[in-house]
């Protein structure tokens, strides 16, 4: 296996993009179809200032899309009510928040959309130069894999004998990083150790979900070398713009990492934390094309699935092609889907 692996998937209806490093995943790209270009990173937009707040030192900028940008202003940077800007998407939408912006200089015309953002295969050259993507059943499947991941809220690692546990609450990112001492080893050695490998892990399991914000991490141990562990840190976050904390004595470390895409989970689910109904019907289509790819023997497939999912998985079935159908069915389950041989 390569050092580097890039994945790159193009369903109907949704756009993946994995990176693996020596066998772990490292990135989990997803871009929707029915996303307001406007809202993706790097996009840049005409904008009309709506309202400057005082207080936050920032203003929120109409620039065409469904939500409101969010404008930071530098020290003694003024901004008025209807002024036009051209400006520069820096974190995507998130929750009920619109889209971060950086202004760019005065702008003319109408509220929109000037240049698209990088779509996920520049953003696969741009984190690995000159690696060529892999696509087909094999993308498909690290797409599936390095979901499951980025949605778990643990992973263990047995060569280290470490569990890293990353949990994004409404305040911050929560990392535990538990270790099992071995017996006939040094224990000194053996938590700088897993410290050391916990915060790897842990900064490479918060960028898969493509997570912001304050992070708290729980070492191992409490009399902890301050330095030795910001070093770690700084070592494992390299890239992140990560801010740093002191360690505390109770061996809590605390970092900032800029927001910049929306979360894989909120990307995946509705507000409730279940797939959506957009996700769902992606699901199928994915799931569909895999089986095509994977026997090309077989004419057709039909996926049977609850008929208020089939109307939405429909239009993207129909663009897989004529080995591709699908059948409304009552008595599937909604989220649940079957296919067969048609």
């Amino acid at each position: 296996m390569s050092e580097i692996e890039v994945f790159l998937d193009d369903t109907p209806g949704e756009v993946r993009g994995v990176v693996s490093r020596g066998g772990r995943f490292q990135r989990l790209l997803i871009q929707r179809e029915d996303e307001p270009p406007q809202n993706r990173l790097g996009a840049r937009v005409v904008g009309r200032v709506l309202e400057p707040e005082g207080a936050f030192k920032a203003a929120f900028v109409d620039i065409g899309g469904d939500k409101a940008g969010f404008l930071p202003l530098g020290k003694g940077e003024a901004i008025r009510t209807g002024d036009i800007i051209e400006a520069e998407v820096t974190a995507e939408p998130r929750e009920t928040k619109g889209p971060v912006l950086k202004r760019i200089g005065a702008g003319e015309g109408k509220p929109g959309l000037l240049a698209p953002g990088p779509g996920v295969a520049e953003r696969l050259r741009i984190l690995a130069p000159g690696v060529t993507p892999i696509t087909g059943v094999e993308a498909i499947q690290a797409s599936w894999d390095a979901e499951e991941e980025a949605l778990a809220a643990s992973d263990f690692f047995a060569e280290w004998a470490l569990d890293v546990a990353v949990q994004r609450t409404r305040a911050l990112i929560a990392v535990d990083i538990d270790y099992v001492h071995l017996p006939g080893r040094d224990a000194r050695k053996g938590r700088a150790r897993a410290n050391k490998e916990g915060l790897n892990q842990a900064a490479r399991l918060i960028r898969l979900a493509g997570w912001g914000g304050l992070v708290a991490v729980d070492l191992v141990g409490t009399a902890l070398d301050p330095n030795q562990i910001t070093a770690m840190a700084k070592e494992a976050f390299a890239g992140d713009d990560a801010s740093f904390g002191p360690v505390s004595r109770f061996g809590l470390l605390q970092l900032a990492l800029p927001w910049r895409t929306r979360p894989v989970e909120e990307i995946l689910n509705a507000p409730g934390g279940r797939r959506s109904p957009a996700t769902r019907a992606i699901d199928v289509a994915r799931h569909l094309k895999h089986h095509m790819l994977s026997d090309t023997t077989v004419p057709r497939f039909v996926a049977r699935c609850a008929p208020e999912e089939a109307e939405v998985a429909a239009p993207l079935v129909a663009r897989l092609g004529p080995r591709a159908s699908l059948k409304a069915d009552p008595s599937v389950q909604p989220g649940r889907f079957i296919i067969e041989e048609g």
